[in-house]
């Protein structure tokens, strides 16, 4: 009681505690964005190609123990503290000095702060753990997305209806704007999607866009929708011709448009009702 009596009384204090837990996250989040792919491809052609889905070990969010890709080395505990052991360690294995992704220290240092700006944000309290339970969705989709173009529905659903959940108090918004913002959601880019087909032939988006964009309008509602999109298409377009510009991709290559979603939809988790409201008065809708 009297812990959480002073992360009530002390906005410092849950912040604090907040960027903490944000890097043990971020360590796992790293699990999860490396090894879940795997586990679907492994249980596809399980399910699919037995004959091609050999015997192997056990291979889940738990084992086998992280190990050193190039020789094969187990982390031990001391060598997996978030950015302290990257540092230490020099960003090299401690058995054969091969390098160790930047990446690794990047997305830990991204959940810490970004929980620690939730929590400065919304103060102790169930919003406050609601929007850090989105926030550490978002990051792991957004990694699974840029590695490998993919938002799994394992992440992607029970992060949906667990909007719907907090919003049955309106921790976020009213339960019929949660529930009409999934569905406008999901609809709106499948719309989208089919006549952006149907004009070029051409898939412009995949399916997990609608169902990480129906998430969102599940947590912050319909109307947080139409700024999301505006944020996330812009950003991503301006990124698109910076990219071809600088001959980063080639002409043709899919940019996977998750992390941009994701990324406008935390701002409006946060700042959601300025920013509508700003558009709003721009627009000169009333």
């Amino acid at each position: 009681m009297a812990i959480t009596l002073l992360l009530e009384q002390s906005p410092l204090a849950f912040t604090f505690l907040a960027v903490l837990l944000g890097l043990l996250v971020g360590s796992f989040l790293n699990v999860v964005i490396h090894r879940l792919p795997i586990m679907l491809e492994r249980e596809w052609r399980a399910e699919y190609a037995p004959e091609d889905a050999a015997a192997t070990e056990r291979y889940d969010l738990v084992l086998p123990r992280s190990r050193c890709p190039h020789c094969g080395h187990g982390i031990t505990a001391l060598e997996n503290l978030p950015i302290v052991s990257y540092l230490v360690l020099r960003g090299r294995c401690s058995a054969c000095g091969a390098p160790i992704s930047v990446r690794y220290p990047v997305v830990e240092a991204i959940t810490g702060l970004l929980s620690g700006v939730v929590a400065w944000h919304f103060g102790f309290g169930v919003p406050a753990f609601g929007a850090l339970f989105l926030t550490w969705g978002l990051i792991a989709l957004s990694g699974i997305d840029l590695d490998k173009q993919l938002l799994p529905d394992r992440i992607t659903l029970p992060i949906l209806w667990l909007g719907l959940l907090f919003n049955l108090r309106g921790s976020f918004t009213d339960l019929p704007s949660a529930v009409l913002g999934a569905a406008a959601g999901y609809l709106s880019l499948w719309l989208v999607y089919h006549l952006f087909k149907l004009v070029t032939g051409k898939e412009g988006m995949g399916y997990g866009d609608f169902k990480l964009y129906a998430l969102l309008g599940a947590w912050l509602g319909w109307q947080q929708l139409p700024v999301i999109l505006i944020m996330s298409a812009g950003v991503g377009a301006v990124t698109g011709i910076v990219l071809l510009t600088t001959k980063r991709i080639r002409d043709g290559v899919p940019i996977p448009f998750g992390p941009f979603l994701a990324a406008a939809g935390w701002i409006a988790l946060l700042w959601g009702h300025p920013l509508t409201n700003a558009y709003l008065s721009i627009s000169g809708v009333h």
